[in-house]
């Protein structure tokens, strides 16, 4: 996806202390990014909808 939501703040799970071994999530209102915490801001980024994202989730539990 080429479309990103406005400015918002990056986070990381709380779990992963001060790791940067991590994914970061966005959550905006109709997309979710994903990046890698080592590469903030130079590397690649995911985005996809949020029903994707949710699909995704759902996927993890079950």
């Amino acid at each position: 996806m080429t479309k990103k939501p406005p400015k918002g703040e990056w986070f990381k799970s709380s779990r992963s202390a001060q790791a940067n071994e991590c994914v970061e999530v966005f959550l905006g209102d109709d997309l979710v990014g994903v990046r890698d915490t080592k590469d903030r801001g130079q590397g690649p980024e995911l985005w996809v909808t949020a029903q994707q994202w949710d699909a995704f989730l759902a996927g993890l539990t079950s």
